[in-house]
């Protein structure tokens, strides 16, 4: 599916007024939220929460994804 992303930055820190380093949106339903190198660590939390595997870089020049469950690029 042309899947886009849901929000122009994490979705979890804009409603908290924090801030992200990079950002990563599901592949399943399009959320979009900060790395692991961001200090929420949303996406891996929706990961966790919702079971989601699949995230790719929405980051300018980054094209790339990455699979949770098998910690693994694609």
């Amino acid at each position: 599916p042309n899947l886009r992303p849901r929000a122009r930055g994490c979705e979890d820190c804009l409603a908290t007024g924090d801030r992200w380093v990079h950002l990563r949106m599901c592949l399943t339903c399009g959320k979009v939220g900060c790395c692991d190198d961001s200090k929420n660590r949303h996406a891996t939390k929706h990961f966790a929460s919702v079971g989601h595997p699949l995230v790719r870089s929405i980051e300018p020049g980054e094209d790339w994804a990455w699979c949770y469950e098998d910690l693994v690029d694609l």
